[in-house]
């Protein structure tokens, strides 16, 4: 049986991404539909090798007939698109920050909490985490399980296509500018961000937090644990695609970082490349297009009771949005609907 599936967003770094692992991995589909605005229409994006898809108006289609419908258009319009066609009986697995904390919208990552996804129902919308909130879960979960995470500390390295492609276009136009001794205003970012880092992602908050950092805090104890503290500095960093974190625990029960590598080596999702020689690391350059989250340097912290370590890096345009949202249409179409 196929499904009949639709991409909100599609010529969005995401919504591309999406198309593209829906192919990959030989989702069983009928037809697929890529929606996007007025702007776009008739542009032809590519499903896979050998196909090539027509973009369609979003707000003029009809999402009657269609089973899921993996969306990526930003918060405002999936404020009004999502309900539409939940409304016309689709799944919406939804890659927006609109319906995340909806107390009636599943959160769900299913290497953590795939039990979640019956939860749809009440609105027909599903709704997948930021982007470094998904790699940070999956390497707590198995950690979680061991040893209970009372507190998380964690300082993330977040590539400039996490903020779309203008972002990106943004750091290379920055970058060759620099090398003519020219200097171009920044537009995407605070300030400049070829050869820098700022500590600012999304606005800020009242207590000083960026909404980033509060979004990791209240994701994570919505997948994975409301007892969990959270707290989080987020930088975004000049590279294009892959997210890094650098992560600290301080845990209920002591757990060495043997047996901490091998719990996470043993999770689904992950792979641990933690050799204690030069480049024994991996890196966000080297993960780009790579399914897994990767784990590095994991070590006890010896200044707090029960102190682990972690270096924890993933492509945050695939687990960390696009094959998230895939993974969640593969669970629910097990048995779900």
């Amino acid at each position: 049986m196929g499904y009949r599936v639709a991409v909100v967003g599609a010529t969005g770094n995401v919504g591309r991404e999406m198309l593209q692992i829906l192919a990959e991995r030989n989702f069983p589909v009928d037809e697929v539909v890529a929606l996007a605005s007025q702007r776009s229409v008739g542009r032809q994006i590519s499903f896979g090798e050998d196909k090539v898809l027509k973009v369609h108006d979003l707000a003029k289609f009809d999402f009657k007939g269609f089973d899921i419908v993996l969306s990526s258009p930003g918060s405002k319009v999936s404020a009004e698109y999502s309900p539409r066609a939940a409304k016309a009986g689709a799944v919406v697995i939804d890659n927006t920050s609109h319906w995340r904390m909806d107390p009636d919208v599943p959160l769900v990552v299913p290497e953590v909490n795939r039990a979640a996804i019956k939860g749809y129902k009440a609105r027909n919308i599903i709704a997948n985490p930021n982007c470094s909130t998904i790699q940070m879960v999956v390497a707590l979960k198995p950690i979680h399980d061991a040893a209970t995470i009372k507190r998380v500390v964690v300082s993330t390295y977040q590539s400039t296509s996490g903020a779309g492609k203008d972002a990106m276009d943004e750091l290379l136009s920055q970058t060759k500018s620099f090398f003519v001794n020219q200097e171009l205003e920044p537009k995407k970012f605070a300030k400049n961000i070829a050869f820098n880092v700022i500590p600012q992602i999304d606005t800020f908050m009242e207590d000083g937090s960026t909404k980033e950092e509060w979004k990791m805090m209240v994701e994570t104890k919505k997948i994975l644990d409301p007892k969990i503290k959270v707290h989080a500095t987020c930088v975004r960093v000049p590279t294009l695609v892959g997210h890094a974190e650098a992560v600290t625990l301080e845990l209920e029960r002591p757990l060495d970082e043997v047996e901490a590598r091998r719990l996470l080596a043993a999770s689904p999702g992950i792979l641990v490349v933690d050799r204690r020689e030069l480049g024994g690391y991996v890196t966000p350059k080297e993960i780009v297009g790579q399914d897994p989250v990767f784990v590095s340097r994991v070590r006890v912290d010896p200044t707090v009771e029960n102190g682990l370590s972690m270096w924890i890096v993933s492509d945050n345009l695939r687990k960390g949005a696009a094959l998230n949202a895939v993974q969640i249409a593969e669970e629910l179409i097990k048995g779900y609907i």
